[in-house]
């Protein structure tokens, strides 16, 4: 086996056929799968050590298991959310789904597949899921290879749905209802200065929604608007719900820009900075901000470019440090491979530790991530450039990177006198 996984990842060679790079492909896909289960299996058994050392150091029943998931987001890469989904689907294949594990582990199914048939499964009993488990991914009596294998995604989901239907018809019926409990729009980061805008909804309004906007597509391709039909939704989309139209171009709308005091004054171009978004170039921000009403807030640093620090004896960041930690965190919390928005500042170094009300000792977090770093053995301090390293109670050390910051030209030589100059200006944006 370790012969052929290492013929597989040294890759093909020279001159390979199709045909042999085509085995390549697929022995490469049975090892991902194959990785992806032990990978599942690894979790689990983290899972359970950590809340027998909990247990042992008397950790109360409701706080067993706190750090694991953000641990296993932190050794898998990905954010803290992801690891938390991660690890309860783990728990879900190796005690409820057995059938569907052993395919994973003979790289015959994928994580994303498994994923499928849990989240299909997840509103019936332990007897029906393991019904499910059996029918779709099990062998069957006469040797007949599982009949999820070669199942496309969406065959397999709605393969799980029928039989789902079929055993508890009153259980998905009652998840339906309860699902519209979970409705939220979300945006996030596209290439080129754009975004994607998303919103979970029933789907009566889904639908509704998406055939009003087909509907003035198409009335507007009737009056020959040279628009194309996906244009004309997205900019009705937009109308609709802003309240924009001719006579209203600016509604009272705010969107936080940061920039530096050079970029705005079209002296030099280092990136702007749009709140929820991410970096934009300063010609974008320059234009955008030439039909709004701005609020200009100054920010300073010193000659070397280091925002001037704040600091509170109080253990809460009063309000003025807390926007200061969010603007200079990007809006984005600290934790490597996390992604979700700040919504806690948070001490680095514990204050009950000693640790500061400071700026260097200060981050922003996202709750998940704030709760998890507060489990028994986790440990943080800042760097001394910024970054922050990380401990978990496995002894793993994790860095997270300083803040993504200008580098200023150097400042005029009055403005250095001083010894500050602008670093960055917020423009609170009608758009």
């Amino acid at each position: 086996m370790y012969e052929t996984l290492d013929r597989l990842l040294a890759g093909p060679p020279p001159g390979a056929s199709e045909s042999e790079l085509v085995d390549w492909l697929a022995g490469l896909e049975e090892i991902k799968c194959t990785a992806e289960a032990v990978q599942a299996e690894a979790a689990v058994r983290l899972d359970e050590a950590v809340r027998a050392r909990q247990v042992e150091a008397g950790v109360p029943a409701r706080k067993l298991g706190e750090g694991v998931a953000s641990q296993v987001a932190l050794a898998r890469r990905v954010s803290p959310e992801k690891g938390a989904k991660l690890l309860g689907l783990a728990k879900i294949l190796i005690a409820e789904m057995p059938h569907t594990f052993a395919l994973m582990k003979a790289g015959l199914f994928s994580q994303w597949q498994a994923t499928i048939l849990a989240r299909e499964t997840a509103c019936l009993s332990l007897e029906d899921r393991r019904v499910i488990d059996q029918e779709l991914c099990a062998t069957g009596p006469d040797g007949e290879p599982p009949r999820a294998v070669p199942m496309g995604l969406r065959q397999l989901e709605n393969a799980a749905k029928k039989l789902a239907i079929t055993l508890d018809q009153a259980s998905v019926v009652a998840r339906a209802a309860n699902a519209v409990k979970d409705r939220r729009v979300s945006l996030r980061p596209a290439p080129d200065t754009m975004t994607w805008l998303g919103a979970l909804l029933p789907v009566k309004d889904g639908v509704a929604v998406f055939a009003a906007l087909d509907q003035a597509a198409k009335a507007a391709a009737a009056a020959g608007d040279e628009r194309t039909r996906g244009q004309v939704m997205a900019d009705t989309l937009v109308d609709r719900v802003t309240g924009r139209n001719a006579a209203d171009a600016k509604p009272r709308i705010e969107v936080k820009i940061v920039m530096t005091g050079d970029s705005l004054a079209n002296t030099s171009d280092q990136p702007a900075i749009v709140e929820g978004y991410g970096p934009v170039p300063a010609g974008w921000a320059r234009e955008a901000l030439n039909d709004a009403e701005v609020f200009v807030r100054r920010l300073f640093t010193d000659p070397a470019g280091q925002l001037v620090a704040m600091e509170s004896r109080s253990r809460k960041a009063p309000d003025g440090l807390a926007e200061f930690i969010t603007t200079r965190d990007g809006g984005i919390c600290r934790t490597n491979g996390c992604d979700a928005p700040i919504r806690n500042i948070d001490h680095v170094e514990r204050h009950t530790d000693g640790g500061e009300t400071n700026a260097e000792n200060l981050q922003g977090l996202c709750e998940r991530c704030n709760q998890a770093k507060e489990a028994l053995g986790w440990r943080a301090r800042p760097g001394p450039d910024g970054s922050i390293i990380t401990t978990t109670p496995t002894g793993h050390t994790y860095v997270s990177p300083s803040p993504d910051t200008w580098k200023p030209d150097p400042p005029p030589l009055s403005r250095a006198e001083f010894g500050l100059r602008d670093v960055l200006v917020d423009h609170t944006l009608a758009a």
